[in-house]
């Protein structure tokens, strides 16, 4: 039977203290330096992915740093712990490994990564992205948004996963924000846009900006703070958070009850299948991340699939052909650990219009 690996970490040294409760007796600098010390380990052994073509087995890789120490710390020595954690999956025999949360964003995005391993890396941002984009369609539905009519902002425009998002959406909307630090990157998607798909784009780095205005919102930064607060959101917007860590603070589902959060990339995964490990989902569902090194391996394609920053329609449409083909879907939606029902959806949707007409009330006489 096949094996694949999928690399973890821990976001933050609360969640070592979960795993090793020792940890939660010693001052978190103290933690954070003994995490640097320690060698990848076995998370958990993945067992029952199953489709009606294969069946593959696998193993969730523990890189001991947290997201903060992966953007803080020297990024040599970062990719070094990742390359350790994958040499440890080839040693247990896996053909392929996924790069999980901030592991597939570190340095040049998994290519030094891969040139440094015997078998292939994919950081599982295609299908990210497909399954990012189908729920926001979805959600948009529920709430009874007409995409034509809504204003996109696409927050991280300029990454491998952004860029494909806005190019995705850019079929079916018409009025788009692009959202990143880099303004040479943002006029050449913004160019590409309007050249290919004849939208209205408008480019900026000031997100507060343009937020007030925002229907739907797709946040894929990589930062390790969130970035979209509770105020200025617009009510009745739908914001997919794709990033790992949270682009979206937890605030915003506390405080705003009129505003969609849903988490991008969840999905089912076909068969009995066991994780062994809680990563706050229901049974038998992931990440789309995660869920990519699945598919490849079922599929027995043990190739780099998806590495470094560029990524093209092409990868997301092919990766999702393989999806369907080997029964994986767009779980239910969740925000914040949280199943989200249509009936939660509708609550905001109701929420939202009575904010809607507090605040415009000639308008919507």
């Amino acid at each position: 039977m096949d094996k694949f690996a999928f690399i973890i970490h821990p976001l933050d040294t609360e969640d070592m203290s979960r795993k090793y409760s020792l940890a939660s007796k010693f001052p978190k600098p103290w933690v954070e330096k003994i995490m640097t010390l320690l060698p990848p380990v076995k998370a958990s052994y993945i067992t029952g992915v199953k489709s009606k073509y294969s069946q593959v087995e696998g193993w969730f890789i523990g890189c001991t740093l947290t997201a903060k120490q992966m953007i803080t710390l020297p990024t040599e020595q970062v990719i070094k712990k990742i390359i350790q954690s994958g040499k440890l999956a080839e040693k247990m025999g896996a053909k392929i490994v996924g790069l999980g949360a901030m592991t597939s964003v570190v340095g040049d995005a998994g290519i030094t990564i891969a040139n440094s391993l015997k078998i292939p890396v994919t950081t599982g941002n295609s299908y990210t992205v497909a399954t990012a984009v189908e729920g926001v369609k979805k959600a948009a539905k529920i709430m009874g948004m007409d995409l034509k009519k809504a204003k996109v902002t696409i927050v991280g425009a300029t990454g491998a996963i952004g860029a494909v998002c806005a190019q995705l959406l850019a079929r079916d909307v018409r009025d788009m924000n692009l959202v990143a630090r880099n303004h040479l990157k943002l006029e050449n998607l913004a160019k590409k846009l309007i050249y290919e798909y004849g939208l209205a784009v408008n480019i900026t780095s000031n997100l507060n900006k343009v937020l007030p205005q925002s229907d739907i919102i797709i946040a894929v930064t990589g930062s390790a703070e969130a970035v979209i607060e509770p105020h200025e959101i617009k009510p009745g917007a739908i914001i997919c958070d794709v990033a790992r860590p949270r682009d979206v603070s937890k605030q915003v589902a506390e405080v705003r009850d009129d505003v969609l959060v849903i988490e991008g990339g969840v999905v089912e995964v076909p068969g009995d299948v066991e994780f062994n490990l809680d990563f706050g989902f229901p049974p038998k569902t992931s990440y789309a991340c995660m869920a990519e090194t699945m598919i490849l391996t079922l599929e027995k394609r043990f190739e780099s699939f998806t590495l470094g920053r560029e990524l093209t329609v092409n990868q997301v449409e092919e990766i999702s052909r393989l999806a369907a083909k080997h029964g994986f879907k767009l779980a239910g939606f969740r925000s914040f650990e949280r199943a989200v029902s249509d009936e939660h959806i509708t609550s905001i949707k109701k929420r939202a219009g009575e904010k809607l007409r507090r605040l415009n009330p000639i308008s919507t006489m």
